[in-house]
């Protein structure tokens, strides 16, 4: 347990601390806590590449002109959830494509028995070739009794497995999204009453409102 003198002697040491000093080296600082920390709690590092995020943050920060450590701290924020919206497009992508290899596998698995009958009448039909030494009586048969997929219907196939799926993925994902939707609109909001558009941003909309 730490004792009061250890704790009078951390703060003793903590005013000596030596950090920056001007007010653009705080500045830095602070931005620089903001901005590592967003990006550990928003990238997953194990699926996700770090520096793609950042490039993805800068072209939203871009956009804005903060000016004190709220706005950028909003300005963050926004790249953060916008970030997370495309994750959940990725993650809707994704449970499509795990359906829709089920449903490939499921179609192959019908489609076995064809293939296994077929093997036998082409070697029935081989023997009687060659009991009867011609061709005459040779009939084509098909390799599969299974239409082939129409891309349309398997996606709607697709959906109709994931809307029906007891752990109710897709539903879940839509409730994830729409949290991100509205905290999106918020921060949006909040700059917006900022202002903190850049300079020709600001024109730029100005000049279209008034057309």
């Amino acid at each position: 347990m730490t004792s009061y003198r250890q704790i009078e002697a951390n703060r003793r040491n903590a005013l000596r601390s030596t950090g920056p000093k001007t007010e653009s080296g705080k500045h830095i600082s602070r931005c620089n806590a903001v901005r590592h920390g967003l990006t550990a709690e928003t990238v997953i590092s194990a699926l996700e590449d770090a520096e793609g995020y950042k490039a993805f943050e800068g072209a939203i920060t871009a956009d804005y002109d903060a000016q004190s450590a709220v706005e950028r701290e909003l300005v963050l924020r926004l790249a953060s959830v916008l970030w997370r919206l495309r994750r959940a497009t990725r993650m809707e992508t994704g449970l499509f494509e795990i359906q829709a290899e089920h449903l490939r596998d499921y179609r192959l698995a019908r489609q076995l028995p064809s293939r296994q009958g077929v093997i036998h009448a082409v070697l029935g039909q081989c023997a009687s070739i060659g009991r009867a030494g011609s061709t005459a009586d040779i009939k084509t048969v098909p390799t599969s009794d299974v239409p082939p997929a129409v891309p349309i219907i398997e996606l709607a196939r697709c959906f109709l497995r994931l809307a029906n799926l007891p752990n109710f993925a897709l539903d879940r994902l839509n409730r994830y999204e729409a949290v991100l939707w509205r905290q999106a609109r918020q921060i949006l909001f909040a700059l917006e009453a900022l202002d903190r558009r850049k300079p020709q941003e600001r024109k730029r909309r100005f000049n279209f409102s008034d057309s």
